[in-house]
């Protein structure tokens, strides 16, 4: 096992890292994952590792795992050089940088597909991508605009497993739900409304999407109109939501065993 000394953070061939903070993608579809629970998942992955940045120990501890992987280039630093990349202690000793996976074309979802409109916040859509695969719904439809399932905060909280989900990252939310009731999906909108559903009255078909709205305005009346239905949670008298993340987990796990019972 080869590695490269690092005396300086700031070099150039660790430009990428030092873009540790940013949106790290580049043209090349580069993305930045760190900590040793979340790199040692996705080197168990089929995902393409460019380098990784970690201090001694981090590679005496994986070992066979590294060797098992063609990885272009390994640098190895002390934690505190590490730390400067991020302006604080660290508590972790590693970083990857990574290409993500080719997006998965709408016609090769699967049936059952969870669908993201205007999530604003990184750490819901790791806690989504965690939870959907999780839950066996492992395809994922997220906004061009919005958060990016691979973007280093999102990625640490879904442990990585979003690299389990199909991803496809549409522009307009209104042609794309048009495509996929075209392709036979069945759209549910997750809202309270006056006609909303409840959940535990929902028949679920074959090939269904459940869409889940911004974490404070929800989804947009223009959206809900094209929706097939929509479905609310049953609550407490005066309580009035659950967290995005927290609200699509109860409603991905009723559908897909609404799913098993009537065999789809």
């Amino acid at each position: 096992m080869k590695l490269t000394r690092i005396e300086n953070i700031h070099c150039p061939e660790l430009e990428i890292y030092n873009k540790f903070k940013k949106h790290a993608f580049l043209s090349d579809n580069s993305f930045l994952a760190d900590s040793p629970k979340v790199v040692n998942f996705l080197l168990e992955t089929n995902l393409h590792i460019k380098s990784i940045l970690a201090t001694q120990e981090y590679y005496d501890q994986n070992t066979a795992l590294i060797k098992s992987k063609n990885i272009e280039t390994l640098y190895v630093t002390d934690k505190k050089e590490m730390e400067k990349i991020v302006g604080h202690s660290l508590h972790h000793n590693c970083m990857m940088h990574g290409i993500r996976p080719d997006e998965t074309p709408l016609t090769e979802l699967d049936n059952h597909i969870l669908m993201l409109d205007a999530i604003s916040s990184t750490e819901n859509v790791g806690s989504l991508s965690r939870s959907a695969a999780a839950l066996g719904v492992n395809s994922l439809l997220v906004p061009s605009n919005g958060p990016h399932p691979y973007g280093r905060r999102s990625l640490r909280v879904s442990m990585g497993y979003v690299s389990r989900l199909k991803l496809h990252v549409y522009d307009d939310i209104m042609v794309t739900i048009q495509k996929l009731k075209d392709m036979g999906y069945k759209i549910f909108a997750a809202e309270i409304t006056e006609n909303s559903t409840p959940l535990m009255n929902v028949k679920v078909p074959e090939k269904w999407v459940l869409l889940m709205g911004h974490e404070g305005d929800g989804i947009s009346k223009e959206i809900l109109a094209i929706c097939d239905e929509v479905v609310h949670i049953e609550m407490q008298e005066g309580i009035k939501s659950f967290n995005v993340a927290v609200a699509a987990s109860l409603l991905m796990y009723q559908f897909k065993q609404k799913s098993v019972l009537f065999g789809h």
